[in-house]
């Protein structure tokens, strides 16, 4: 009897173990490589989007450096509002910015140092900004493209008190107010 029972519990065993193998996976399926198109028919569309977007940027680099070149600020001496080389300098790299594109006006700002009556300095401030229209003048730029203004001593660029302070803020700022989105290139 004891036998028979261990047959049966080996036969019921096996039986078991065999029903309950587990099914082979399943066959993997073929990975499908992405059609490529010819590089040559892609290539067209976009590498003139490309193209055209690096364009874009070094037309906008280019309009933000002549904007800066215009924009750029010159200064003075103490009490004087003839202009030193370093300005005339700064303002020639100006003038074949404005010669090439004619629809640009500007506003020239002069300021002043601290020193000296708020009226002396706004005087002088505008000797300044008027001396810098008239040289542009003579390099043939129209003066009715150009305003001038004056801050005097109302807007310091430095709020030191020391002679450091004082020369950055004896200066003329530029300011474009017409044209400055379509800046040009000089030929």
């Amino acid at each position: 009897m004891i036998r028979r029972a261990a047959v049966w519990v080996v036969l019921t065993t096996t039986v078991t173990v065999a029903c309950s193998k587990k099914q082979p996976p399943p066959p993997p399926t073929p990975q499908t490589q992405p059609t490529q198109q010819p590089v040559q028919q892609q290539a067209p569309a976009d590498d003139s989007a490309a193209r055209a977007a690096a364009a874009e940027r070094a037309a906008a680099a280019e309009r933000a450096r002549l904007r800066a070149v215009v924009e750029e600020m010159i200064f003075f001496d103490y009490d004087e509002a003839r202009l030193r080389s370093d300005a005339e300098q700064a303002l020639q790299r100006k003038v074949p910015i404005l010669r090439s594109n004619p629809g640009v006006a500007l506003r020239i700002t002069g300021h002043a140092d601290e020193r000296g009556s708020v009226e002396y300095n706004l005087a002088l401030g505008l000797r300044r900004a008027n001396a810098v229209r008239e040289f542009l003048a003579g390099f043939g730029i129209d003066a009715s493209r150009i305003e001038t203004d004056t801050m005097g001593e109302d807007r310091p660029l430095d709020m030191g008190h020391d002679e450091s302070a004082f020369a950055r803020n004896r200066r003329a700022e530029f300011s474009i107010t017409r044209g400055g989105d379509t800046l040009v290139t000089p030929r």
